[in-house]
Protein backbone atom coordinates (compact mmCIF):
# COMPACT_ATOMS: atom_id res chain seq x y z
CA UNK A 1 0.00 0.00 0.00
CA UNK A 2 3.00 2.32 0.57
CA UNK A 3 3.85 2.31 -2.84
CA UNK A 4 0.36 3.00 -4.26
CA UNK A 5 -0.25 7.16 -5.19
CA UNK A 6 -3.37 8.39 -3.58
CA UNK A 7 -5.11 11.35 -5.02
CA UNK A 8 -7.94 13.03 -2.80
CA UNK A 9 -9.61 15.99 -3.51
CA UNK A 10 -11.27 18.27 -6.49
CA UNK A 11 -9.46 16.67 -10.02
CA UNK A 12 -11.55 19.27 -12.13
CA UNK A 13 -10.30 21.94 -9.91
CA UNK A 14 -6.05 20.50 -9.86
CA UNK A 15 -6.19 20.36 -13.91
CA UNK A 16 -8.14 23.42 -14.42
CA UNK A 17 -4.97 24.79 -12.11
CA UNK A 18 -2.15 23.20 -13.68
CA UNK A 19 -3.76 23.61 -17.12
CA UNK A 20 -3.86 27.42 -16.38
CA UNK A 21 -0.77 27.80 -14.87
CA UNK A 22 1.08 25.81 -17.90
CA UNK A 23 -0.68 28.39 -20.19
CA UNK A 24 1.03 31.02 -18.41
CA UNK A 25 4.09 29.90 -18.84
CA UNK A 26 6.46 32.28 -21.01
CA UNK A 27 6.85 30.16 -24.22
CA UNK A 28 3.49 29.10 -24.45
CA UNK A 29 2.16 32.14 -23.87
CA UNK A 30 4.27 34.04 -26.26
CA UNK A 31 3.70 31.43 -28.57
CA UNK A 32 -0.27 31.47 -27.78
CA UNK A 33 -0.41 35.66 -27.92
CA UNK A 34 1.23 34.98 -31.21
CA UNK A 35 -1.40 32.85 -32.57
CA UNK A 36 -4.34 35.01 -31.33
CA UNK A 37 -2.80 38.33 -32.61
CA UNK A 38 -2.27 36.39 -36.27
CA UNK A 39 -5.66 35.31 -36.50
CA UNK A 40 -7.81 37.94 -35.69
CA UNK A 41 -11.32 37.09 -37.64
CA UNK A 42 -14.30 39.51 -37.86
CA UNK A 43 -17.45 38.88 -38.44
CA UNK A 44 -19.26 40.22 -41.54
CA UNK A 45 -21.46 43.62 -39.71
CA UNK A 46 -21.09 46.43 -41.39
CA UNK A 47 -22.86 49.76 -39.96
CA UNK A 48 -22.11 52.15 -42.26
CA UNK A 49 -20.04 54.31 -44.69
CA UNK A 50 -16.99 53.37 -43.14
CA UNK A 51 -17.87 49.74 -43.97
CA UNK A 52 -16.60 50.95 -47.36
CA UNK A 53 -13.30 51.69 -46.65
CA UNK A 54 -13.22 48.43 -44.08
CA UNK A 55 -13.67 46.67 -47.65
CA UNK A 56 -10.86 48.84 -49.47
CA UNK A 57 -8.92 47.15 -46.76
CA UNK A 58 -10.21 44.02 -46.99
CA UNK A 59 -9.29 44.14 -50.87
CA UNK A 60 -6.13 43.10 -52.74
CA UNK A 61 -4.39 46.58 -52.61
CA UNK A 62 -4.06 46.40 -49.10
CA UNK A 63 -5.01 42.66 -48.27
CA UNK A 64 -6.28 42.31 -44.75
CA UNK A 65 -5.22 38.95 -44.74
CA UNK A 66 -1.28 39.30 -44.83
CA UNK A 67 -1.86 41.31 -41.07
CA UNK A 68 -3.79 37.99 -40.31
CA UNK A 69 -7.13 39.43 -40.60
CA UNK A 70 -9.98 37.05 -42.42
CA UNK A 71 -13.12 37.78 -42.68
CA UNK A 72 -15.68 35.47 -41.59
CA UNK A 73 -19.25 35.23 -41.58
CA UNK A 74 -20.38 33.54 -38.01
CA UNK A 75 -20.14 35.47 -35.07
CA UNK A 76 -19.49 32.29 -32.92
CA UNK A 77 -15.96 31.74 -34.84
CA UNK A 78 -15.16 35.16 -34.74
CA UNK A 79 -13.10 37.00 -32.35
CA UNK A 80 -12.72 40.75 -33.23
CA UNK A 81 -15.55 43.07 -33.79
CA UNK A 82 -15.25 45.89 -36.22
CA UNK A 83 -17.35 48.77 -35.57
CA UNK A 84 -17.56 50.82 -38.38
CA UNK A 85 -18.66 54.32 -37.90
CA UNK A 86 -22.25 55.19 -37.36
CA UNK A 87 -24.28 53.20 -35.50
CA UNK A 88 -28.17 53.68 -34.63
CA UNK A 89 -30.15 52.37 -31.72
CA UNK A 90 -31.69 49.65 -34.22
CA UNK A 91 -28.23 48.62 -34.74
CA UNK A 92 -26.62 48.39 -31.81
CA UNK A 93 -28.96 45.99 -29.81
CA UNK A 94 -27.65 43.81 -33.15
CA UNK A 95 -23.90 44.30 -32.10
CA UNK A 96 -24.91 44.13 -28.99
CA UNK A 97 -25.80 40.28 -29.92
CA UNK A 98 -22.92 39.85 -32.08
CA UNK A 99 -20.45 40.78 -29.21
CA UNK A 100 -22.34 38.46 -26.83
CA UNK A 101 -21.66 35.36 -29.36
CA UNK A 102 -17.90 35.96 -29.94
CA UNK A 103 -16.07 33.23 -28.06
CA UNK A 104 -13.12 34.50 -25.65
CA UNK A 105 -10.91 36.37 -26.05
CA UNK A 106 -12.58 39.01 -27.97
CA UNK A 107 -11.63 42.06 -28.99
CA UNK A 108 -13.20 45.34 -30.83
CA UNK A 109 -11.83 47.79 -32.96
CA UNK A 110 -13.88 51.13 -33.48
CA UNK A 111 -12.72 52.86 -36.66
CA UNK A 112 -14.28 56.31 -37.67
CA UNK A 113 -15.47 59.43 -36.46
CA UNK A 114 -18.98 58.52 -35.68
CA UNK A 115 -18.10 55.63 -33.22
CA UNK A 116 -15.86 57.60 -31.24
CA UNK A 117 -17.65 60.82 -30.71
CA UNK A 118 -20.55 60.78 -33.34
CA UNK A 119 -19.37 62.21 -36.08
CA UNK A 120 -21.69 64.95 -38.34
CA UNK A 121 -24.40 63.16 -36.14
CA UNK A 122 -23.42 64.20 -32.94
CA UNK A 123 -26.87 65.16 -32.21
CA UNK A 124 -28.86 62.64 -33.34
CA UNK A 125 -31.62 61.56 -31.42
CA UNK A 126 -30.87 57.74 -33.18
CA UNK A 127 -27.11 57.83 -32.60
CA UNK A 128 -25.17 55.48 -29.63
CA UNK A 129 -21.63 54.94 -28.72
CA UNK A 130 -20.28 51.37 -28.27
CA UNK A 131 -19.12 52.59 -24.94
CA UNK A 132 -23.08 53.00 -24.59
CA UNK A 133 -24.41 49.44 -25.35
CA UNK A 134 -21.59 48.11 -23.18
CA UNK A 135 -19.65 46.87 -25.64
CA UNK A 136 -15.53 47.71 -24.39
CA UNK A 137 -13.54 49.24 -26.90
CA UNK A 138 -9.77 47.86 -27.47
CA UNK A 139 -8.54 50.50 -30.43
CA UNK A 140 -10.12 53.49 -31.77
CA UNK A 141 -9.43 54.41 -35.11
CA UNK A 142 -10.28 58.16 -35.58
CA UNK A 143 -10.86 59.86 -39.51
CA UNK A 144 -13.62 60.45 -41.65
CA UNK A 145 -13.29 59.19 -44.02
CA UNK A 146 -11.15 56.51 -42.58
CA UNK A 147 -8.20 55.37 -44.39
CA UNK A 148 -7.36 51.43 -45.24
CA UNK A 149 -3.91 52.71 -44.35
CA UNK A 150 -5.05 53.68 -40.84
CA UNK A 151 -7.18 50.33 -40.39
CA UNK A 152 -3.68 48.53 -40.74
CA UNK A 153 -2.56 50.86 -38.14
CA UNK A 154 -4.85 50.63 -35.78
CA UNK A 155 -4.42 46.27 -36.51
CA UNK A 156 -0.89 46.51 -35.85
CA UNK A 157 -1.90 48.61 -32.66
CA UNK A 158 -4.58 45.86 -31.67
CA UNK A 159 -1.93 42.94 -32.86
CA UNK A 160 0.88 44.67 -30.44
CA UNK A 161 -1.48 45.14 -27.49
CA UNK A 162 -2.41 41.08 -27.88
CA UNK A 163 1.14 40.13 -27.98
CA UNK A 164 1.99 41.45 -24.66
CA UNK A 165 -0.77 40.60 -22.70
CA UNK A 166 0.04 39.64 -19.51
CA UNK A 167 -2.17 36.17 -18.39
CA UNK A 168 -5.69 34.85 -19.28
CA UNK A 169 -8.10 32.92 -16.85
CA UNK A 170 -9.42 29.93 -17.89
Amino acid sequence: MTDQILLIGNLKEAARKAAQWLANRKPIRDLRDWGIAFSLWPPHFTTSCCGAEFGAFAAARFDAERFGMLPFSSSRQSNILVIEGTMTRKMARAARIVYEQMPEPKYVMAIGACSLEGGIFWNSYNTVLPSEVGIPVDIYVPGCPIRPEAIARGLLMLQKKIRHQSTIKM
